[in-house]
């Protein structure tokens, strides 16, 4: 990943001041491997420095736990003496952020070596990576995102989420109302206010639809000619989302399974491949079933799917929010506008045939995410992988769960990885295992209050 011209970099730079005298400050940001935005906020007096000659930051940043403790297993933080690297901005990403009182903008960052390398261990330079195999096939990636959350309370019942009073009625919800219509109304100023902020950002946000919990919702992203911007997106979105809820006096979980009972947070994404050279998408087709790429496609992405699903689902909740009655599929399937596989091709005109991938929770980090799901369309398409039948019906009665129902499980399989260890490096691999394990170990020693309602009196 080149740096951009520091001619350039500034000229972004004096453009966006000059237009926004009134920015006092710019918030610095970039993700971790758990997809939390982390980042420092400088001066706008700064901003030219930082374009001229980045910002330092230490490798560990990308060996943090959930709670942002370095993971000294990952070999990045005192092995390395915490030493710091080198971030540079990423092009055309700095913005306004809407929701804040004092006016700030923000500017995505990535790391790169001092030597100006990029960093092997930024998930967006692992996304890079397996970016750069479709450019040598001369194909463009193009995706959308569709990002699922709850509105919660600010206030917690003995810790635990419940939904927020409607702002119209006074009331929380407790029904399901699968796209009701009204239930956009009863939050309509904070979700209208997202949508706007969103489009303030340039972030391509062009639905909300009520999902089918209380106070759940979905925003549908715009699909885009280019897989990293898509993720980048999808996190900016999600930071978004959050601090527009704050703004209302609500808050929000991307949590993948905060309710019992109820349906979990998902993160689905459309991805079709586009012929740089005439443009057209390659899974064009009147019939799914005899375009040999969009076949060898999905093969590759049913045959790596066990491996990947460290990637899909990365923490001990995300493994919660499946089952049948949530359309979360539990095996490796495919089926043509069937919403109960994991790999669904929606009806539509010819041109616009796409796959949509239905495993991943809203708590992926969408880089790492993606890089998996790239990785199994590439391992397809070069070797030819047939998926078998597309599944007719419900799935679930047809297909016993055969997916890594747990995250020790799932880490097993991507560390074992053959085909993965090819995509991504098996050095990042080591990292992101070791951290996911740490944060395993520490979930597996804590003596939860079930253990104690349990046994404390009856044993």
């Amino acid at each position: 990943m080149s740096v951009p011209p520091r001619a350039v970099q500034l000229n972004e730079a004096n453009a966006f001041l000059k237009e926004h005298p009134e920015v006092l400050f710019v918030d610095l940001l970039i993700a971790d491997m758990n997809g939390v935005v982390r980042g420092k906020r400088i001066d706008r007096n700064s901003l030219h420095k930082v374009y001229e000659k980045g910002i330092n930051l230490p490798a560990s940043l990308f060996a943090l736990d959930i709670n942002g403790s370095t993971v000294e297993s990952s070999g990045l933080g005192l092995d390395i003496g915490d030493a710091d690297r080198i971030c540079f901005p990423i092009p055309n990403t700095l913005c306004n952020e809407p929701w804040q009182k004092r006016p700030t903008a923000q500017l995505l960052m990535t790391m790169h070596e001092l030597d100006g390398r990029p960093f092997f261990a930024d998930p967006r330079e692992v996304l890079r990576q397996v970016v750069a195999k479709f450019d040598e096939m001369n194909l463009t990636i193009c995706a959308a995102f569709e990002l699922e959350f709850y509105l919660i309370d600010q206030e917690n019942v003995n810790g635990r989420p419940q939904p927020p009073r409607s702002p119209l009625s006074g009331k929380r919800p407790i029904s399901t109302q699968v796209y009701l219509i009204d239930d956009l109304d009863e939050y309509v100023d904070c979700l209208q206010d997202m949508l706007e902020a969103a489009k303030e950002q340039d972030i391509p946000a062009d639905a909300i639809v009520k999902e089918s919990a209380p106070a759940q919702f979905e925003v549908n992203l715009h699909h885009t000619n280019d897989a990293i911007k898509a993720c980048d997106y999808a996190l900016l979105l999600k930071r978004l989302i959050k601090n527009i809820a704050y703004d209302h006096e609500m808050d929000t979980t991307f949590m993948a399974k905060p309710y019992p009972g109820q349906a979990g947070n998902g993160l689905h994404v459309h991805i079709s491949l586009l012929d740089k050279t005439t443009g057209k998408n390659i899974f064009t087709t009147d019939d799914p079933l005899e375009n040999a790429a969009l076949r060898h496609a999905i093969g590759g992405v049913l045959e790596t799917m066990p491996a990947s699903m460290a990637f899909l689902c990365p923490n001990v909740n995300s493994y919660r929010r499946f089952g049948a009655q949530f359309y979360v599929p539990n095996a490796p399937s495919w089926g043509i506008d069937n919403r109960t596989v994991a790999v669904r091709v929606p009806n539509g005109s010819p041109d616009s045939v796409r796959i949509e991938h239905r495993v991943a929770g809203a708590d992926a980090n969408p880089y790492l995410m993606m890089s998996a799901i790239l990785a199994g369309i590439h391992h397809g398409l070069t070797n030819k992988v047939e998926p078998g039948e597309p599944i007719e019906g419900n799935s679930y009665e047809q297909l016993e769960q055969s997916l890594p129902n747990n995250l020790r499980d799932a880490l097993r399989e991507l560390d074992d990885s053959e085909v993965l260890n090819k995509y991504i490096s098996p050095d990042y691999i080591d990292i992101f295992v070791a951290c996911k394990e740490a944060e395993l170990e520490e979930f597996e020693t804590t003596i939860s209050d079930l253990e104690y309602n349990w046994y404390l009196h009856t044993v």
